[in-house]
């Protein structure tokens, strides 16, 4: 009877070690990632906005793009013809399966566009023959320009429908899996197309298993930022 009474006790002082053992793993896991999406960790630059770049996967190609016609209100304007009294900037990131994939450069400007080339990377603006929509991407930093002729709203679902890509609570471009979103740190709830494009503002996107802690990124876009406007490195308030 003694022994029996004393096993409880003997398999709650084995299974300490076993949990924080996993513990350990887990939080080694996670140190590991925060460091390898971090400033001059491996595979990572400088690119021409002045946005450090990691070398991931794209979620889907920018040739989907809208050819020129307007979407959700939103015109494609030529290079001649662009005014832009509002150009603010957000950027994006986005997990499939815990996997990071980024968004790649030219999303909004038809083709051919205006390719540009530096010691720090490739920028896409619009050309001659091509137009250039109000929410667009130059760099494949994960920097998302919202350039309009006045200040107004614009959200993710916007964005996504511009590059012709699916969004929606169970699908992300071609990944399919729950969708969930966080913006500045906040887990947001409803519909992930609603997501505001708000001013210097940090967008999670993370779909299916497991879902990705917030990661905080802080930026300052700088350097070549497009035709059109005079301010790439202070948001527009």
């Amino acid at each position: 009877m003694e022994n029996i009474s004393r096993r409880p006790q003997t398999l709650r002082r084995s299974f300490i070690p076993f949990l924080l053992l996993i513990v350990l793993t887990l939080a080694s896991v996670a140190a590991s990632w925060i460091s390898s999406r971090s400033p001059g960790s491996p595979g990572s630059h400088v690119g021409p906005e002045g946005v450090v770049m990691f070398n991931e996967p794209e979620l889907a190609a920018a040739s989907s793009t809208a050819t020129g016609k307007i979407v959700d209100g939103i015109t494609c304007q030529t290079q001649a013809k662009e005014v832009v009294k509002y150009h603010i900037h957000v950027y994006i990131a986005v997990y499939v399966d815990g996997h990071p994939r980024t968004l790649p450069a030219g999303i909004g400007i038809t083709r051919p566009p205006l390719v540009e080339k530096s010691s720090a990377g490739t920028f896409l603006d619009a050309g001659l023959y091509d137009c250039l929509y109000w929410l667009h991407t130059h760099v494949a930093d994960g920097i998302v320009h919202v350039e309009a002729p006045l200040k107004q709203g614009f959200t993710l679902g916007q964005f996504f429908d511009i590059w012709n890509q699916p969004l929606n609570a169970g699908q992300v471009g071609p990944a399919k899996g729950k969708v969930v979103v966080f913006e500045n740190g906040k887990k947001l709830r409803g519909d992930p197309r609603s997501t505001p494009l708000l001013a210097h503002a940090v967008i999670q996107i993370d779909v299916g298993s497991p879902v990705v802690a917030f990661h905080p990124f802080i930026y300052k876009v700088t350097g070549a930022c497009g035709q059109g406007t005079n301010s790439c490195s202070v948001p527009t308030s």
